[in-house]
């Protein structure tokens, strides 16, 4: 018999602190129409001092699995895609695996930015198809305001934290139908943080980005993976019924939709609500499609990011 994987449970949850763009205005020179205009931003949710990681991503995990009607100790696999662990070790995975009471299987964290979440989604799929396991947690969480330089106006009107996670599980039908994973690291100085402990170089530990290049080359790399995606199913166009990006820029979603002739009303937008928050995006979208009721059973989806590295990817799922 074969062995697939399947979603059953999503959660999310943003940070109470929320940064409008009139807000914005006071800290560097922006307005809040010129933030719409090129991002379709209107807010971000930031983490308070004492908020972590780890802790953003317990309140996503224990609304998934609720939403999955499973307690914690039904979980044997925990995989965290974060950019921004609470410390270098051990994994924000292993953190939260002790929030949550349970411990004694495999936990650990995945770092591909933007793209992590895909990776991670990836990854926990091919352990449940390998027999070795029976159910994931798999959690996007970040603190990205922890590592933007707030005097940057090409930055930090992009980002915000927040969390979002999906419970997977054993099935015999296919849920996931297929995970398409790339990166090549000759990009790497278009977006990055030149900095880290690795280096001895600890200080100022920002986001730098050259943003018209990083554009042009997510909107043609998507649209590459879009077409990769749909021909190792079989599939056309219009067999998909949503598009789940990574929420990055209002302009990059709508080139995808584009490439896939989907109307934007098929296609989960929540980057004005929380901006940029990296591997939580995705799973954060996924959360509030579900749960408004948007996304049904029998459906199909794609998920896709592009982060920084360049990291790229996709999942094609039948929810």
């Amino acid at each position: 018999m074969n062995r697939y994987s399947r979603i059953l449970g999503t959660g999310s949850y943003l940070p109470e602190k929320v940064l409008t763009n009139r807000e914005l205005e006071d800290l560097v020179d922006t307005s809040d129409q010129w933030i719409r205009e090129r991002t379709g931003i209107r807010e971000r949710h930031l983490v308070s001092e004492g908020e972590t990681c780890s802790g953003l991503a317990e309140a996503a995990a224990r609304r998934a699995l609720a939403a999955a009607e499973l307690e914690p100790d039904q979980i044997d696999l925990l995989i965290v895609a974060t950019t921004t662990p609470d410390q270098v070790f051990p994994s924000t995975a292993c953190l939260l695996q002790h929030r949550l009471g349970i411990g004694g299987f495999a936990a650990f964290d995945i770092q591909a930015v933007c793209t992590g979440f895909v990776y991670a989604l990836s990854v926990a799929d091919k352990f449940i198809r390998s027999g070795t396991h029976r159910c994931a947690l798999v959690v996007g969480s970040e603190t990205m305001s922890r590592i933007v330089n707030w005097q940057d106006r090409a930055t930090c009107v992009l980002f915000g934290d927040g969390a979002g996670a999906v419970v997977l599980g054993a099935a015999e039908e296919p849920g996931i139908l297929s995970t398409h994973l790339s990166a090549d690291g000759a990009y790497k100085d278009l977006l990055q943080v030149p900095s880290g402990v690795g280096m001895g170089r600890c200080e100022d530990p920002y986001i730098e980005m050259r943003g018209n290049e990083v554009f042009r080359m997510a909107v043609t790399t998507l649209g590459r993976i879009v077409d990769e995606t749909l021909a190792a199913n079989r599939l056309s166009k219009s067999d998909i019924d949503w598009l789940v990006p990574h929420q990055a820029n209002i302009r990059i979603i709508r080139a995808t939709a584009k490439k896939l002739n989907l109307p934007m009303e098929r296609v989960v937008v929540t980057v004005g609500e929380h901006g940029n928050t990296s591997s939580a995006s995705i799973p954060l979208a996924l959360d509030t499609a579900v749960r408004d009721g948007r996304i049904q059973r029998g459906e199909t989806l794609i998920m896709e990011a592009f982060g920084g590295g360049f990291t790229w990817g996709s999942v094609l799922v039948r929810y």
